[in-house]
């Protein structure tokens, strides 16, 4: 996945500290600022935005978590503002917030199954 942020040096912090993300080391010179992260199994590519570059307010990508309890704690620990929305049946928890660029990102806590005999 690529995201476009305005400051990559303020994005790479962000999804460090706040995600737990890994800077790659080895991203080729493209030509253009930007940074890879790991995170999990998948990579997040920042790419620096042109000047004025507004991220759409409809658009986000969501993020597998375990405990959408501890999730929201860990934000409120760093400051992070963040809305957690009710239980839903086949959607689970929650939680919503931006990086600092203003791209969306949801958490989500899928819906457990039931347990089955």
């Amino acid at each position: 996945m690529a995201i476009n942020v305005a400051d990559v040096d303020e994005a790479v912090d962000f999804y460090r500290t706040v995600l737990g993300f890994s800077v790659i080391e080895s991203r080729p010179d493209f030509g253009f600022p930007g940074a890879w992260l790991q995170a999990g199994a998948n990579q997040v590519h920042l790419i620096l935005a042109p000047e004025g570059f507004e991220p759409d307010r409809a658009q986000h990508y969501a993020l597998q978590i375990d405990d959408a309890d501890d999730w929201a704690a860990h934000l409120d620990e760093l400051g992070v503002r963040h809305r957690r929305s009710p239980y839903r049946a086949g959607a689970g928890q929650q939680i919503v917030m931006k990086d600092p660029t203003g791209n969306r990102i949801e958490l989500n806590q899928p819906d457990r199954a039931p347990a089955t005999a």
